[in-house]
Protein backbone atom coordinates (compact mmCIF):
# COMPACT_ATOMS: atom_id res chain seq x y z
CA UNK A 1 0.00 0.00 0.00
CA UNK A 2 1.31 3.33 -0.95
CA UNK A 3 0.37 7.30 -0.70
CA UNK A 4 2.76 7.95 -3.32
CA UNK A 5 0.97 5.97 -5.88
CA UNK A 6 -2.16 7.20 -5.19
CA UNK A 7 -0.48 10.55 -5.89
CA UNK A 8 0.47 9.96 -9.36
CA UNK A 9 -3.32 8.57 -9.94
CA UNK A 10 -4.14 12.07 -12.17
CA UNK A 11 -6.48 10.69 -15.31
CA UNK A 12 -8.37 8.14 -14.82
CA UNK A 13 -9.69 5.99 -17.81
CA UNK A 14 -13.58 4.59 -18.07
CA UNK A 15 -14.07 1.45 -20.35
CA UNK A 16 -17.73 0.54 -20.56
CA UNK A 17 -19.61 -2.19 -21.71
CA UNK A 18 -22.09 -0.17 -24.55
CA UNK A 19 -24.70 -3.35 -24.28
CA UNK A 20 -24.87 -3.09 -20.74
CA UNK A 21 -27.48 -0.30 -20.30
CA UNK A 22 -27.39 0.43 -16.73
CA UNK A 23 -23.85 0.45 -17.02
CA UNK A 24 -24.43 4.32 -18.53
CA UNK A 25 -25.57 5.54 -15.44
CA UNK A 26 -22.98 4.11 -13.56
CA UNK A 27 -20.41 6.01 -15.44
CA UNK A 28 -22.18 9.35 -14.94
CA UNK A 29 -21.91 8.52 -11.25
CA UNK A 30 -18.07 7.69 -11.25
CA UNK A 31 -17.21 10.78 -13.23
CA UNK A 32 -18.57 13.11 -10.47
CA UNK A 33 -16.81 10.79 -8.13
CA UNK A 34 -13.22 11.29 -9.70
CA UNK A 35 -13.73 15.13 -10.41
CA UNK A 36 -14.58 15.54 -6.55
CA UNK A 37 -11.82 14.26 -5.76
CA UNK A 38 -9.51 16.40 -8.15
CA UNK A 39 -8.66 13.97 -10.69
CA UNK A 40 -9.77 14.41 -14.64
CA UNK A 41 -12.08 11.31 -16.09
CA UNK A 42 -11.14 10.42 -19.88
CA UNK A 43 -13.13 8.47 -22.05
CA UNK A 44 -11.53 6.72 -25.49
CA UNK A 45 -13.27 3.96 -27.34
CA UNK A 46 -9.51 2.53 -28.10
CA UNK A 47 -8.42 0.71 -24.86
CA UNK A 48 -4.35 0.84 -25.51
CA UNK A 49 -4.92 4.87 -26.77
CA UNK A 50 -6.75 5.54 -23.26
CA UNK A 51 -3.83 2.95 -21.48
CA UNK A 52 -0.86 5.37 -22.61
CA UNK A 53 -3.13 8.47 -21.91
CA UNK A 54 -4.21 7.68 -18.31
CA UNK A 55 -3.22 6.22 -14.97
CA UNK A 56 -5.59 4.20 -13.96
CA UNK A 57 -8.16 2.19 -16.07
CA UNK A 58 -11.91 1.37 -14.43
CA UNK A 59 -13.68 -1.03 -16.67
CA UNK A 60 -17.23 -1.62 -16.35
CA UNK A 61 -18.92 -4.63 -17.15
CA UNK A 62 -18.71 -8.28 -16.50
CA UNK A 63 -15.63 -10.42 -16.81
CA UNK A 64 -15.57 -10.66 -20.70
CA UNK A 65 -15.23 -6.95 -20.93
CA UNK A 66 -12.28 -7.02 -18.33
CA UNK A 67 -11.10 -9.93 -20.80
CA UNK A 68 -10.96 -7.89 -23.50
CA UNK A 69 -9.50 -4.88 -22.11
CA UNK A 70 -6.39 -7.21 -20.78
CA UNK A 71 -5.63 -8.48 -23.88
CA UNK A 72 -5.56 -4.86 -26.25
CA UNK A 73 -3.32 -3.07 -23.51
CA UNK A 74 -1.08 -6.48 -22.90
CA UNK A 75 1.96 -5.09 -21.94
CA UNK A 76 1.31 -1.86 -20.56
CA UNK A 77 1.94 -0.35 -17.13
CA UNK A 78 -1.50 1.21 -16.67
CA UNK A 79 -3.20 -0.80 -13.91
CA UNK A 80 -7.10 -2.03 -14.42
CA UNK A 81 -9.66 -2.06 -11.85
CA UNK A 82 -12.68 -4.22 -12.80
CA UNK A 83 -16.36 -2.65 -11.96
CA UNK A 84 -18.64 -5.56 -11.94
CA UNK A 85 -21.92 -4.90 -13.51
CA UNK A 86 -23.90 -8.21 -13.77
CA UNK A 87 -24.03 -11.44 -12.48
CA UNK A 88 -20.87 -13.79 -11.55
CA UNK A 89 -17.46 -12.12 -11.73
CA UNK A 90 -13.82 -12.84 -10.40
CA UNK A 91 -11.76 -10.36 -12.45
CA UNK A 92 -14.11 -7.57 -11.89
CA UNK A 93 -13.70 -7.36 -8.18
CA UNK A 94 -15.49 -3.88 -6.92
CA UNK A 95 -19.47 -4.29 -7.11
CA UNK A 96 -20.48 -1.00 -9.16
CA UNK A 97 -22.37 -0.25 -5.79
CA UNK A 98 -19.21 -0.35 -3.69
CA UNK A 99 -17.85 2.47 -5.63
CA UNK A 100 -17.23 5.06 -3.54
CA UNK A 101 -15.60 2.94 -1.01
CA UNK A 102 -13.36 1.88 -3.61
CA UNK A 103 -12.13 4.78 -5.42
CA UNK A 104 -11.73 6.62 -1.39
CA UNK A 105 -9.21 3.17 -0.93
CA UNK A 106 -7.83 4.28 -4.29
CA UNK A 107 -7.10 7.96 -3.60
CA UNK A 108 -5.76 7.19 -0.07
CA UNK A 109 -2.98 4.26 -1.18
CA UNK A 110 -4.90 1.54 0.16
CA UNK A 111 -3.95 -0.88 -2.68
CA UNK A 112 -1.41 -2.63 -4.61
CA UNK A 113 -0.59 -4.03 -8.22
CA UNK A 114 -0.17 -7.31 -9.00
CA UNK A 115 1.02 -8.56 -11.99
CA UNK A 116 -0.82 -11.44 -13.74
CA UNK A 117 0.82 -13.41 -16.23
CA UNK A 118 -0.72 -13.78 -19.77
CA UNK A 119 -0.72 -16.64 -22.06
CA UNK A 120 0.59 -16.58 -26.14
CA UNK A 121 -0.83 -19.36 -28.46
CA UNK A 122 0.45 -19.12 -31.61
CA UNK A 123 0.15 -21.34 -34.96
CA UNK A 124 -2.09 -21.65 -38.40
CA UNK A 125 -5.46 -22.65 -38.79
CA UNK A 126 -7.29 -22.14 -42.27
CA UNK A 127 -4.33 -21.83 -44.28
CA UNK A 128 -3.36 -18.55 -41.85
CA UNK A 129 -0.99 -18.03 -39.18
CA UNK A 130 -2.42 -16.59 -35.53
CA UNK A 131 -0.96 -15.14 -32.95
CA UNK A 132 -3.33 -14.35 -29.83
CA UNK A 133 -2.69 -13.25 -26.40
CA UNK A 134 -4.82 -14.72 -23.60
CA UNK A 135 -5.33 -13.70 -19.71
CA UNK A 136 -7.72 -16.81 -18.99
CA UNK A 137 -7.73 -19.44 -21.21
CA UNK A 138 -6.77 -21.23 -24.36
CA UNK A 139 -9.37 -23.80 -25.66
CA UNK A 140 -9.44 -26.20 -28.29
CA UNK A 141 -13.17 -28.42 -28.78
CA UNK A 142 -15.50 -30.38 -30.70
CA UNK A 143 -17.89 -28.55 -33.05
CA UNK A 144 -21.72 -28.84 -32.59
CA UNK A 145 -21.75 -32.49 -33.49
CA UNK A 146 -21.44 -34.92 -30.88
CA UNK A 147 -18.49 -36.96 -30.95
CA UNK A 148 -15.19 -37.28 -29.47
CA UNK A 149 -12.11 -35.54 -30.95
CA UNK A 150 -8.30 -36.49 -30.69
CA UNK A 151 -5.70 -34.28 -29.55
CA UNK A 152 -2.31 -35.40 -29.45
CA UNK A 153 -0.46 -33.10 -26.67
CA UNK A 154 3.65 -32.83 -26.27
CA UNK A 155 5.20 -30.67 -23.33
CA UNK A 156 8.55 -29.10 -24.53
CA UNK A 157 8.86 -31.14 -27.22
CA UNK A 158 8.29 -34.66 -25.16
CA UNK A 159 4.89 -36.30 -26.19
CA UNK A 160 2.58 -36.62 -23.45
CA UNK A 161 -0.53 -38.35 -24.62
CA UNK A 162 -3.18 -38.67 -27.05
CA UNK A 163 -6.62 -37.30 -25.76
CA UNK A 164 -9.66 -38.47 -26.43
CA UNK A 165 -12.57 -35.79 -25.30
CA UNK A 166 -15.09 -33.24 -26.20
CA UNK A 167 -11.95 -30.81 -25.75
CA UNK A 168 -8.83 -29.23 -23.79
CA UNK A 169 -8.44 -26.06 -21.86
CA UNK A 170 -4.96 -24.66 -21.16
CA UNK A 171 -5.58 -22.27 -18.45
CA UNK A 172 -3.45 -19.38 -16.64
CA UNK A 173 -3.46 -19.11 -12.90
CA UNK A 174 -5.71 -16.26 -13.47
CA UNK A 175 -8.09 -18.29 -15.65
CA UNK A 176 -8.54 -21.20 -13.84
CA UNK A 177 -11.38 -20.48 -11.69
CA UNK A 178 -13.09 -19.63 -15.07
CA UNK A 179 -14.20 -23.09 -17.43
CA UNK A 180 -11.08 -25.15 -16.26
CA UNK A 181 -12.80 -24.79 -13.04
CA UNK A 182 -16.33 -25.90 -14.27
CA UNK A 183 -14.23 -28.70 -16.32
CA UNK A 184 -13.24 -30.48 -13.25
CA UNK A 185 -9.71 -28.50 -12.94
CA UNK A 186 -7.92 -27.17 -9.72
CA UNK A 187 -8.64 -23.64 -8.20
CA UNK A 188 -4.94 -21.93 -8.68
CA UNK A 189 -3.76 -19.00 -6.72
CA UNK A 190 -3.27 -16.38 -9.47
CA UNK A 191 0.14 -15.55 -9.04
CA UNK A 192 1.33 -19.00 -8.83
CA UNK A 193 3.95 -19.71 -10.93
CA UNK A 194 1.74 -22.41 -13.35
CA UNK A 195 -0.48 -23.45 -16.20
CA UNK A 196 -2.95 -25.79 -16.04
CA UNK A 197 -3.91 -28.40 -18.35
CA UNK A 198 -8.05 -29.91 -18.08
CA UNK A 199 -9.68 -32.47 -20.53
CA UNK A 200 -13.07 -31.52 -20.65
CA UNK A 201 -15.21 -35.25 -20.90
CA UNK A 202 -12.33 -37.30 -21.65
CA UNK A 203 -13.00 -40.91 -22.89
CA UNK A 204 -10.30 -42.48 -20.58
CA UNK A 205 -10.94 -42.05 -16.71
CA UNK A 206 -7.20 -41.96 -16.02
CA UNK A 207 -6.73 -38.38 -18.11
CA UNK A 208 -6.19 -35.94 -15.39
CA UNK A 209 -6.00 -32.19 -15.22
CA UNK A 210 -2.19 -31.25 -15.32
CA UNK A 211 -0.01 -28.69 -13.05
CA UNK A 212 2.39 -27.41 -15.64
CA UNK A 213 5.17 -24.79 -14.92
CA UNK A 214 4.17 -21.65 -16.51
CA UNK A 215 6.98 -21.65 -18.80
CA UNK A 216 6.43 -24.83 -20.54
CA UNK A 217 5.71 -25.16 -24.04
CA UNK A 218 2.56 -26.65 -24.85
CA UNK A 219 1.53 -28.03 -28.35
CA UNK A 220 -1.68 -28.89 -29.40
CA UNK A 221 -2.39 -30.90 -32.40
CA UNK A 222 -5.74 -31.98 -33.67
CA UNK A 223 -5.77 -35.87 -34.68
CA UNK A 224 -7.79 -37.20 -37.81
CA UNK A 225 -10.04 -33.67 -37.87
CA UNK A 226 -11.80 -34.66 -40.49
CA UNK A 227 -13.92 -36.97 -38.57
CA UNK A 228 -14.94 -34.24 -36.00
CA UNK A 229 -15.13 -30.36 -35.95
CA UNK A 230 -12.02 -29.19 -34.19
CA UNK A 231 -12.37 -25.19 -32.87
CA UNK A 232 -9.78 -22.86 -31.20
CA UNK A 233 -10.89 -19.77 -28.61
CA UNK A 234 -9.28 -17.87 -26.72
CA UNK A 235 -10.81 -16.40 -23.34
CA UNK A 236 -14.15 -17.61 -24.82
CA UNK A 237 -13.68 -15.71 -28.36
CA UNK A 238 -13.86 -18.63 -31.30
CA UNK A 239 -10.63 -18.08 -33.63
CA UNK A 240 -11.01 -20.37 -35.79
CA UNK A 241 -11.59 -23.93 -36.87
CA UNK A 242 -8.44 -26.22 -36.79
CA UNK A 243 -7.90 -28.64 -40.63
CA UNK A 244 -5.41 -31.63 -41.10
CA UNK A 245 -1.46 -30.35 -40.30
CA UNK A 246 -2.88 -27.52 -38.14
CA UNK A 247 -1.93 -26.95 -34.56
CA UNK A 248 -1.26 -24.57 -31.80
CA UNK A 249 1.41 -23.73 -29.28
CA UNK A 250 0.63 -22.43 -26.39
CA UNK A 251 4.00 -20.63 -24.28
CA UNK A 252 4.01 -18.26 -21.25
CA UNK A 253 3.80 -14.28 -22.89
CA UNK A 254 6.63 -11.93 -22.53
CA UNK A 255 4.20 -9.39 -21.36
CA UNK A 256 1.44 -9.16 -18.22
CA UNK A 257 -1.43 -7.19 -17.01
CA UNK A 258 -1.62 -5.40 -14.05
CA UNK A 259 -4.79 -5.63 -11.73
CA UNK A 260 -5.44 -3.15 -8.64
CA UNK A 261 -5.89 -5.36 -5.84
CA UNK A 262 -7.78 -3.35 -2.83
CA UNK A 263 -7.24 -3.87 0.32
CA UNK A 264 -8.81 -6.08 2.53
CA UNK A 265 -9.92 -7.73 -0.46
CA UNK A 266 -8.05 -11.00 -1.02
CA UNK A 267 -8.55 -14.70 -3.64
CA UNK A 268 -9.57 -16.49 -0.53
CA UNK A 269 -12.73 -14.10 -0.09
CA UNK A 270 -13.31 -14.30 -3.75
CA UNK A 271 -13.75 -17.87 -3.42
CA UNK A 272 -15.46 -18.19 -0.17
CA UNK A 273 -17.46 -15.46 -1.77
CA UNK A 274 -18.55 -16.37 -5.28
CA UNK A 275 -18.00 -20.02 -5.33
CA UNK A 276 -20.61 -19.93 -1.82
CA UNK A 277 -18.43 -21.94 0.58
CA UNK A 278 -19.73 -22.96 3.66
CA UNK A 279 -18.19 -24.25 6.56
CA UNK A 280 -17.27 -24.22 10.57
CA UNK A 281 -14.60 -21.56 9.60
CA UNK A 282 -16.62 -19.46 7.20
Amino acid sequence: MSKLKADKIKRVGLIGNPEKAEGKAVLRRVVRLIERAGRRAVCDADAAALARRTDLLLVFGGDGTLLRVAREIAGAATPLLGVNIGSLGFLTAVPSSDLPRALRQVWNGEFKYEDRALLQVAGRAEGRAFDKTALNDVVVSRGAVSRLIGLDVSVDGESVTHYRCDGLIVSSPTGSTAYSLAAGGPAIYPTAEVVVVTPICPHALSNRPLVLPLDAVIRIQPAHPKLATTFLSVDGQSIAELGAGDAVTIRRSRRVVRLVHLAGDSFWITLRHKLHWRGASV
